[in-house]
């Protein structure tokens, strides 16, 4: 049985899904395919992690053999900065559902509250964060533009839901004066050297979910050759963490994931391996005591991965 949130659009969101974040092309169908017949229901997919398609292939072969029905999958996809556009919303959601081989999104995510300049899809895509391959230029789009754009997706029926992405508690505060559909979900990276508790009580007060990527904190950055994920010490081989496993008989990844799933926040891990995937999904039966909570927040450093500036991209959003 899948766990699951119910959003303030009405409509229920699994607990634990299966990250899109870097799974590569040529093995993202089968990887997709494997998820779903492992029961993983929530697909997080974005423009930004160019493997739309293959996704889709992979949720097509899923429904083809019968192991379930569009109904029974909740696929999640995100705007990127380039199409902020009042104009550009709507036919790059289009472009984004046709990549994908169906008709709508449960959620649509605005994945970062950066308006970039409009780069044409026949020129470069996804475009990334640069105009020409090199210079980050700035679009004119403010959030209120791209936000009534994205309303109109629920109007269309393009998005039963839609979320936001990155953002801090001062500028959901600044769109809540506004917006007509409340955002359903926030996703932020979250783990225990970023609890972030102040934000997420902020959203769960406002009857906004949620969501944690980047679980296991410097992990998913190592491949990126980040320094700064280089210089923390890894979660999943931290003491606290591994004593608290060993105790509950779980895997470090494990509670991790319940260290959120446990407080109302959903998680959206990815595994390459079928053990993996099974266990990543085994984080909502059972329960840390208060005390293990507590210790694990207590690990919060404040250390954010996920920062544009780690990148080399001058686009300063967490200062």
């Amino acid at each position: 049985m899948t766990v699951t949130v119910k959003l303030n659009s009405g409509h229920e969101m699994p607990l634990v899904g299966f990250g899109l974040w870097k799974v590569n092309n040529d093995t993202c169908a089968d990887q997709v395919y494997n998820a779903i017949k492992s029961g993983y229901r929530l697909l997080d997919g974005a423009c930004d992690y160019g493997n739309e398609s293959e996704s889709g292939q992979g949720v097509a072969r899923a429904i083809k053999e019968g192991i379930v029905k569009r109904s029974d999958l909740f696929i999640v996809s995100k705007l990127w900065n380039s199409f902020h556009d009042q104009e550009r919303v709507g036919p790059i959601c289009k472009k984004q559902l046709e990549d994908w081989g169906i008709d709508y999104f449960d959620l649509y995510i605005v994945h970062f509250p950066i308006s970039l300049k409009y780069v044409d899809p026949s020129v470069r895509y996804p475009p990334g964060f640069t105009y020409d391959g090199d210079k980050v230029v700035p679009g004119k789009a403010t959030i209120q533009e791209t936000w009534t754009a994205m309303e109109a997706l629920v109007d269309e029926g393009l998005a039963k839901s839609i979320g936001i992405s990155n953002f801090n508690g001062q500028l959901i505060l600044d769109l809540l004066r506004y917006a007509k559909v409340v955002p359903a979900t926030l996703q932020i990276e979250h783990h225990p050297y970023l609890t972030q508790e102040g934000l997420v009580k902020l959203a769960q007060d406002h009857g906004i979910a949620v969501t944690a990527y980047s679980s296991f904190g410097p992990q998913s950055f190592l491949e990126l050759d980040m320094q700064q994920a280089k210089d923390a010490p890894l979660l999943l081989e931290h003491t606290t963490i591994k004593h608290i496993a060993d105790k509950r008989g779980k895997s470090p990844a494990q509670v991790l994931l319940r260290w959120a799933t446990q407080r109302g926040v959903a998680v959206i891990p990815k595994s390459n391996n079928q053990g993996r995937l099974a266990q990543n999904l085994d984080v909502t039966g059972w329960d840390l005591d208060d005390a293990e909570v507590t210790e694990i927040s207590g690990l919060n450093k404040g250390l954010r991965f996920n920062d544009p500036l780690h990148y080399g991209v001058a686009l300063p959003i967490y200062v």
